[in-house]
């Protein structure tokens, strides 16, 4: 059930937390064969979480009484965290940040979840407590390194679950078993008692059904901590405010045919262009790009010298004690503590120039779409070829944290076989709020239900958002397509985003003057009408000297549109009217002119 979901089952009194958490141990019983848990908490070591709950109103406690999962890289007090490593086992005095955070907020840990060892691995087989089951067919991988998190979610045990991100173990298992994967930007969670994999790269992920239930959790957990050496602050246009249902056209930027990758995966292959053929009927602008430098950047996680941090994060263990590592996360680790400096400086300047190029590609689009994986292994056959395959998984996916990206993975369709098929939107960044208002869209464009439950997905966030990179702006007159002042908004990189009208209340006038001709749009409750206007998406960089450059009376304030929507937008001082013509009944700028002044060279193209 999701977080809305829940929090009314708790509003009406359906259900306590108590209850839901007797429920949960019960129904996890039926799962044991998908090796989802490393420890999964019992009801005396849950009581005390309980039992606080007593002290928190539900009405400002956002998670409250809200179950979820933590993959065993992240500490939670007092339970030992194993990192999928007996021989490294430790028990925590304190919580990891992130985790503190959702304590206080209300939420409720069901237990420490099953991943590949060391979170070396995309597959989730990689574990001495055995490979983590799919949700959907337990004879298919679930997807790693967090493994046992998307499992617990998507079959009910949880609400919510953090894993962590390095190369791909946010998405890989999201799109496995139909659930949200959000891998935020670099330090925009804190990694503050997590183990690392890859320090400088590491970050924590969320899992959820659906993108409402990502954005509250990233709200709860976001902020700076000072014990986190990599953290860093959220900006402005990223905060949970952001956070919507993007409106209008989507420029998305995808592969082109020959850079595609299913590896054999025919059922894979057929979603993916279902998925594309779905979304471009939906209003998304399908962008071919040139994906061989981020294909690049993907090789160099794993083929550079980025896996000297794997190494460090395992010493001692790894120098004095091999065999306690997983036999194929020790072949792929132990060449760590080989590489020289100078071939860690010369992989930094080949990356440096190819960030450089891949951001060059994503320049022009709103975000990047891709598969999550490129196909969908069963255990045997991860198993008969382990390191090949698990690198085919990470193809569409380790590119992200060495280019300091943001992603979301998000449900697409159900293949032929009636497995689950997810795709991936990639933006810069602080662009978490971006992507999850995009794959918002997707999810309600997509519409599936939640995880491997039988349920249907509450109703989304309608809330309309545009790109935070461009201000919406409303224009009356010389400025509207075809017409004199249009260039003041083409030169400055502005996009035409669709022809309207305001709501029924506004007044048009023509201000004196003739060089050039200038409208007035006034709020009139009692004796205005529907004028039509354009919106015009501007880069915000350029909003300023816009503004700036706009003579008086006129200013730009909110206008209100016919469908409630208010935007920013030309106005006009109160007082300044005196000698204007009321044009109103024209009911436009355009209108006025072709049937004032036919043929003259302020009106005389006639678009619209």
């Amino acid at each position: 059930m999701s977080i809305t979901g829940l929090k009314a089952a708790y509003s009406a009194g359906e259900v306590t937390p108590q209850q839901l958490h007797e429920s949960i141990l019960q129904h996890a019983e039926k799962f044991t064969e998908h090796n989802i848990w490393i420890k999964l908490l019992s009801g005396e070591e849950v009581q005390p979480y309980l039992d606080k709950l007593q002290q928190l109103d539900p009405k400002q406690a956002p998670l409250w009484g809200i179950p979820f999962t933590l993959k065993d890289n992240i500490d939670l007090a007092g339970i030992e965290t194993t990192a999928g490593c007996t021989e490294f086992t430790y028990k925590p005095h304190e919580s990891a940040t992130v985790v503190q955070r959702l304590l206080e907020a209300g939420a409720i840990p069901i237990g420490k979840a099953n991943l590949d060892q060391f979170a070396t691995g995309l597959n989730g087989t990689r574990s001495p407590w055995g490979a983590c089951r799919n949700s959907f067919n337990p004879d298919f991988i679930s997807g790693g390194s967090s493994a046992g998190s998307a499992v617990s979610v998507a079959l009910g045990l949880s609400t919510f679950s953090l894993g962590t991100d390095t190369a791909g173990s946010g998405r890989v298992p999201a799109g496995f078993n139909n659930l949200v994967g959000l891998k935020p930007s670099r330090g925009l969670l804190s990694a503050a008692g997590v183990v690392p994999a890859c320090k400088s790269l590491d970050c924590v992920s969320i899992f959820a059904y659906n993108t409402d239930d990502a954005n509250l959790v990233l709200a709860v957990a976001e902020g700076v901590d000072e014990n986190d050496d990599y953290s860093r602050p959220n900006v402005f246009d990223n905060s949970t405010e952001s956070y919507g249902y993007r409106t209008g056209d989507l420029t998305v930027g995808i592969l082109k045919e020959d850079d595609l990758r299913f590896f054999g995966d025919a059922d894979y292959a057929a979603a993916y262009r279902k998925t594309l053929a779905t979304l471009a009927a939906s209003g998304f602008q399908l962008e071919p790009i040139d994906y061989a430098p981020f294909d690049e950047v993907a090789r160099l996680l794993y083929e550079g010298p980025w896996v000297a941090e794997r190494y460090i994060a395992t010493c001692p263990l790894i120098e004095e004690n091999p065999a306690a590592l997983n036999d194929t996360v020790r072949r792929i680790i132990e060449p760590g503590g080989a590489p020289p400096a100078t071939a860690l400086f010369k992989a930094q300047y080949r990356l440096q120039a190819l960030k450089r190029q891949c951001l060059q590609e994503m320049s022009g689009i709103d975000c990047l779409l891709t598969p999550t994986a490129g196909k969908h292994f069963s255990i045997a056959q991860l198993l008969d070829n382990p390191i090949e395959h698990n690198s085919e998984l990470g193809y569409y996916t380790n590119f992200v944290n060495l280019l300091d990206l943001a992603a979301v993975s998000v449900p697409a369709v159900f293949t032929s076989t009636g497995m689950p098929f997810g795709i991936t939107v990639v933006g810069n960044t602080h662009s978490d709020r971006e992507l999850l208002s995009i794959a918002n869209r997707i999810q309600q464009t997509l519409p599936l239900p939640a995880g491997a439950l039988s349920i249907d997905q509450p109703s989304l966030c309608n809330k309309p958002v545009s790109s935070p990179r461009y201000v919406d702006i409303v224009v009356c007159g010389a400025h509207m397509t075809g017409l004199p002042l249009n260039s003041q908004l083409t030169t400055r990189g502005s996009i035409f985003r669709e022809k309207t009208q305001t709501t029924a209340g506004y007044s048009l006038y023509k201000l004196p003057g003739d060089s050039p001709m200038r409208p007035a749009l006034v709020r009139d409750i009692e004796n205005g009408r529907p004028i039509e206007v354009e919106i015009w998406s501007m880069p915000v960089s350029m909003l300023g000297g816009f503004v700036n450059a706009i003579p008086s009376p006129l200013g730009i304030g909110k206008v209100e549109l016919e469908d409630g929507r208010n935007l920013s937008g030309f106005i006009c001082a109160e007082g300044s009217l005196t000698d204007a013509e009321n044009i109103t009944d024209f009911g436009g700028w355009r209108a006025f002119g072709q049937n004032r002044y036919p043929g003259h060279p302020e009106f005389g193209l006639n678009v619209g």
